[in-house]
C-alpha cells in the first residue's frame, strides 16, 4: 500500500533490487494510479541518473543504470501487434523492460513476468499494489520480493 508518490517510488526502488536481466514487468491501473512513479522507482534503483518521464508519445525511452531499463507505454497503441511490430520484446534481453498499461499486451509478451496492479482507493490517495509473479524466475523470488517489498 502506498500512500503517496514517494511511497510508490520507494516500493519500485526496492522492486530494482530483485530485477535481473531479461526481466519484464507489467503495469496496470487507471490513468493517474502511479505507474509512471514505480517506474520511476524502480530508475532510481537501478542507478539511473536521467529524469524518467512517460514514454506516452514515443512509446519507449531507455535508460542506462545497473541495468538498462526500457520503459515503455502502450497505453496509445491501437493493436497489440503494433507491439510486436516495434520489436519491444527483444528490447529486454540485456535489461529490464517496464511496460505501462502491460495487461493489454500481457498475452504477446513471454510468460515469464511480474505483473503489478495498481488500484486506487476511494480517497484517491492511496494506493493498493498487488503483485504477481510467473514463471519459474520469478517464483522462486516470491519470497524475497515479498520480503523487499514488505520491508517498509
Amino acid at each position: 500500500m502506498a500512500h503517496a508518490p514517494e511511497e510508490t517510488r520507494v516500493i519500485g526502488s526496492r522492486l530494482a533490487t530483485l530485477l535481473e536481466p531479461g526481466d519484464i514487468v507489467l503495469l496496470a491501473g487507471p490513468l493517474g494510479a502511479g505507474k509512471t512513479e514505480l517506474v520511476k522507482g524502480v530508475a532510481e534503483g537501478l542507478g539511473v541518473d536521467e529524469v524518467v518521464v512517460s514514454p506516452t508519445f514515443t512509446l519507449a525511452r531507455e535508460y542506462e543504470g545497473r541495468l538498462r531499463l526500457v520503459h515503455v507505454d502502450v497505453y496509445r497503441l491501437d493493436t497489440a501487434q503494433e507491439l510486436l511490430d516495434l520489436g519491444l520484446e527483444d528490447l529486454a534481453d540485456d535489461g529490464v523492460m517496464v511496460v505501462e498499461w502491460g495487461d493489454a499486451v500481457a498475452g504477446l509478451l513471454p510468460p515469464e513476468h511480474l505483473e503489478i496492479a495498481i488500484d486506487l482507493a476511494d480517497d484517491e490517495s492511496t494506493r493498493t499494489l498487488t503483485f504477481t509473479p510467473s514463471g519459474p524466475s520469478w517464483g522462486s523470488r516470491s519470497a524475497a520480493l515479498g520480503a523487499v517489498l514488505g520491508g517498509g
